[in-house]
């Protein structure tokens, strides 16, 4: 699963940074659509719909010799349930987060998902961490504080929504780095389509809301765009290491000021660009500080369907691998 080696690893690796961009700019879009149809659609709804579309990423997956039934072929059949769960758990929570909260804010509290992978790697993995990665962890979550400010003003189904996502997302990645080199890329990232299929078909059938000619617009551009935007991360992943792709994440907090304000007319207080530097900063400090250990860094976040990051946690496991 290692990735080509370009003849020119300076280019290579520019063109790989340049891919990070323009596929978090895509995820950014598909976004911007789903909080388009707002509380139109159930949220379960549009994370099947989500995943359907997640379909076309699958043959881009495959290694010579692989199968598409491989996505079911596992090491540890635990591992590939949680992240069969963890995925549509995340992808609702973080679709219920832009249908009611600002995209500055929604992103904000999803890109704590740095500290949760931290949390989950401390309980699970048994990592240890030192002080600057204690730090980052404390940063983050008073940059939630500041966000949040609880009992100063209102909470909302949005904001547990978007921890959720954080939380999904950071399962994900734990159980990657759980599963070890050995794991299929195709299972990696088929689990959690799989359960986002089969978890949001379900939850959507008792309920089911036929979506008018302009949701449906909505819906398949928000999976398609998303579709896209994981491709690119791959290719990206293929071109540049993680450690050079990873920083281009944070692009996402200013297409979610940009397309908040010129779309939706939202405008971010005081607090929320506080809260917003404190959180980024605990991304950068944890990213930094795993660069420098020589770990396996927390690959990027892709705030809706951050399986590609799958593709990113593979290449530094084959890395790590003597």
């Amino acid at each position: 699963m290692s990735s080509p080696q370009s003849s020119n690893p300076g280019s290579g690796t520019f063109y790989g940074i340049l891919l990070g961009f323009a596929a978090f700019a895509f995820f950014s879009f598909s976004d911007t659509s789903v909080k388009l149809i707002r509380d139109g659609l159930p949220p379960y709804e549009s994370a099947f719909i989500g995943a359907v579309f997640g379909l076309l990423v699958f043959p881009f997956l495959l290694a010579p010799g692989d199968r598409l039934s491989d996505v079911w072929r596992t090491s540890d059949r635990r591992l590939w349930l949680v992240r069969f769960v963890s995925y549509p758990a995340g992808v609702i929570g973080s679709v219920t987060a832009f249908s009611h909260l600002p995209m500055a804010e929604a992103f904000t509290l999803i890109f704590l998902q740095p500290s949760f992978v931290t949390l989950l790697s401390i309980a699970f993995l048994k990592e240890r961490i030192g002080l600057p990665r204690s730090f980052a962890i404390v940063l983050g979550f008073v940059g939630v504080l500041i966000v949040l400010r609880p009992g100063m003003r209102p909470l909302s189904i949005g904001h547990l929504g978007a921890l959720v996502a954080g939380l999904g997302g950071a399962l994900s990645v734990v159980t990657f780095r759980a599963a070890g080199p050995n794991e299929k890329r195709i299972s990696l990232f088929g689990a959690g389509i799989l359960g986002g299929i089969v978890i949001g078909g379900l939850a959507s059938l008792p309920t089911l809301v036929l979506p008018t000619l302009h949701q449906a617009l909505l819906l398949a551009s928000y999976g398609l765009l998303a579709a896209l935007a994981n491709i690119l991360l791959m290719h990206a992943a293929f071109a540049a290491s993680a450690a050079a792709i990873a920083p281009t994440q944070y692009s996402q907090m200013i297409w979610a000021v940009v397309i908040g304000y010129v779309v939706f007319g939202d405008k971010v207080d005081t607090p929320t660009v506080i809260g917003m530097v404190l959180i980024v900063g605990s991304g950068l400090i944890t990213l930094v500080r795993e660069r420098t250990i020589g770990g396996m860094e927390p690959p990027p976040i892709a705030v809706s369907r951050g399986h590609a990051a799958s593709v990113l946690v593979a290449e530094d496991a084959d890395n790590a691998r003597p």
